[in-house]
């Protein structure tokens, strides 16, 4: 799948609902929400924090509200996309250009800003689990005393995710050039994921 590097992009990829999404847009750049692109699709935040998405799909177009289980939903328009797993995020879903009332969608982004800026949110619960440092990785850290030290330094998360990124690996030459990978980013102090988590 091609990668969206603008909101532009992500729109005009979309044949099918490229109108709705223009028009989704148009109410959302009416905000004071920042505009960007996050997983490959329209993101909006607010003080760094994400508060809500675009998203099309086949049979539909959404809005996602990253912290909707705070919104009032007055015209009972949310629903939960995955039910007993998702605990915060709530999606506004339309099937046609004719869904979309302007003034109620522009309420519902208005009261999640207000709900963002208040600090109401769900943070996801992090497993304090031990982390299993692959033999791979273990070997250079080892070899490497301002490696292991950098290593230590990361948020557990952060180590997980340079763990699984090695395990995940099948062959031995893809270890390798992934442990090349890395090697920087953990001595800078970043985590393998931190470009797609901040705005």
């Amino acid at each position: 799948m091609k990668k969206n590097h603008t909101v532009e992009e992500y729109i005009e990829s979309n044949d099918h609902w490229a109108e709705a999404l223009k028009r989704l847009r148009n109410i959302l750049l009416k905000t004071e929400l920042e505009e960007t692109i996050k997983w490959s699709m329209p993101t909006y935040c607010i003080n760094g924090k994400n508060v809500l998405g675009i998203g099309a799909f086949k049979q539909h177009f959404c809005l996602w509200f990253h912290q909707g289980v705070f919104l009032k939903d007055d015209d009972s328009l949310l629903i939960n996309a995955q039910e007993n797993k998702t605990k915060a995020l709530r999606q506004m879903r339309f099937e046609s250009l004719d869904d979309i009332n302007d003034a109620v969608v522009l309420s519902y982004i208005n009261e999640a800003i207000a709900n963002q800026k208040a600090g109401k949110e769900i943070k996801p619960k992090r497993a304090s689990k031990k982390v299993d440092v692959p033999p791979e990785l273990n070997s250079i850290l080892k070899a490497n005393k301002n490696l292991q030290e950098s290593f230590n330094t990361l948020t557990a998360g952060k180590q997980r995710e340079y763990c699984e990124y090695i395990e995940t690996a099948k062959r031995e030459t893809t270890k390798q050039s992934r442990l090349e990978k890395i090697t920087p980013m953990i001595l800078n102090g970043v985590g393998l994921n931190d470009k797609y988590k901040n705005c």
